[in-house]
């Protein structure tokens, strides 16, 4: 059974932070979306869209503007033979039982449609529609993906699961798992971590899990920054309670910056160059320093899509990660345009602060 988004309203193609707010919500609520389609107000292909749609066994999410949200209506009651009253002061499809402010469900043959409208700067409707699994998602390090399938599907057959394995990045395998009829997740997960207990983090949010890990232990975490941007840090600032373990960060681009700011010597950057070893390991000196944080981070690297050498191409990236007794640096080379560089070289910072302190994180 498949869960189709509809967005019906201009608005709602060029409003990329509205829409993927929307979206968000819809995934907060739903197993998974399949597909996502996009209609402008005066498609005049949306009503044939909309008749396949609800003579299918599909579920769809139709949001649409508040200005359009009758409008829509009336297609429905069109394709299904009912006609538009007012509930709670929304004219709605006359069949539709169960509603709330802005959103509605209409059941028609073996489809269910919820519809909502959602303008901008809006609290988004409650989603009604639930299409749920019994799931759970594992995160695996150290691992490739053939050795993880053979390790762990058995033991979801075992526990009549059916398990998709995903490569994030070279060494993070995320594991995503969904229960048959008399699938068992719980004993599956307790089996897997004793197989693997220093590689496996048994959850979805694996920044969420960090925060909670170092909000426990009372431990805080810094970021030093250059072609990343700040985007590690957005990493964890989008996640709530983030400012229990994170008092800030410093995005340094410019050589004066890093001297300035994090106390890189000039001579250092003068000899080695911004993206190196030597530079990164003073940058996370730097951070720790005027932050007191127990953990720092800094990443310094040539994310493109020019600036590259014969010895550092575009997609070199340094990694350095610092905690009050320890530092590991590493040297990545990476491919892809700028921003996916950007987000493996997050990626792959995130995943040497775990592997670095397995003790407080597995």
């Amino acid at each position: 059974m498949k869960l189709h988004v509809i967005f019906i309203g201009n608005k709602f193609i060029y409003n990329l932070p509205l829409r993927e707010y929307i979206i968000r919500k819809i995934e907060q609520k739903v197993d998974f979306i399949h597909s996502i389609t996009f209609f402008k107000e005066s498609d005049n292909s949306l009503f044939l869209y909309l008749d396949k749609e609800l003579n299918s066994k599909n579920r769809q999410i139709i949001v649409t503007t508040k200005q359009h949200f009758s409008t829509t209506g009336k297609l429905l009651c069109t394709i299904t033979g009912d006609n538009q009253i007012l509930k709670d002061d929304m004219l709605i499809p006359s069949n539709s039982t169960v509603y709330e402010n802005g959103s509605y469900l209409l059941e028609y043959k073996e489809s269910i449609t919820n519809v909502l409208h959602m303008d901008e700067m809006q609290l988004f409707p409650q989603v009604l529609l639930n299409i749920e699994e019994s799931k759970a998602t594992m995160h695996l390090f150290e691992e490739d993906k053939v050795s993880a399938m053979a390790m762990l599907a058995p033991i979801a057959q075992m526990y009549d699961l059916k398990i998709n394995i995903v490569t994030l990045i070279e060494g993070w395998l995320r594991v995503d798992i969904r229960s048959k009829k008399y699938g068992n997740i719980s004993k599956f997960m307790t089996s897997a971590k004793q197989l693997l207990p220093n590689k496996l983090i048994p959850s979805s949010n694996i920044i969420a899990f960090i925060i909670e890990r170092l909000s426990s232990s009372g431990k805080k975490i810094t970021f030093a920054e250059s072609c990343t941007g700040g985007l590690l840090t957005y990493y964890f600032t989008r996640n709530n309670n983030s400012s229990k373990i994170f008092d800030g960060s410093l995005v340094t681009y410019s050589n004066a910056m890093k001297e300035n700011w994090l106390g890189v010597d000039s001579k250092t950057l003068e000899e080695y160059g911004a993206v190196s070893s030597e530079v990164i390991l003073e940058m996370s000196d730097g951070a720790m320093n005027v932050s007191n944080a127990d953990y720092a981070i800094s990443i310094s690297g040539i994310a493109g899509d020019g600036g590259g050498s014969e010895y550092k191409p575009v997609g070199t990236v340094y990694i350095g990660i610092r905690s009050k007794n320890m530092h590991q640096e590493k040297r990545i080379n990476l491919n892809g345009d700028r921003n996916y560089i950007q987000h493996q070289s997050v990626l792959f910072a995130i995943k040497m602060l775990l592997l670095m302190d397995k003790e407080t994180f597995f």
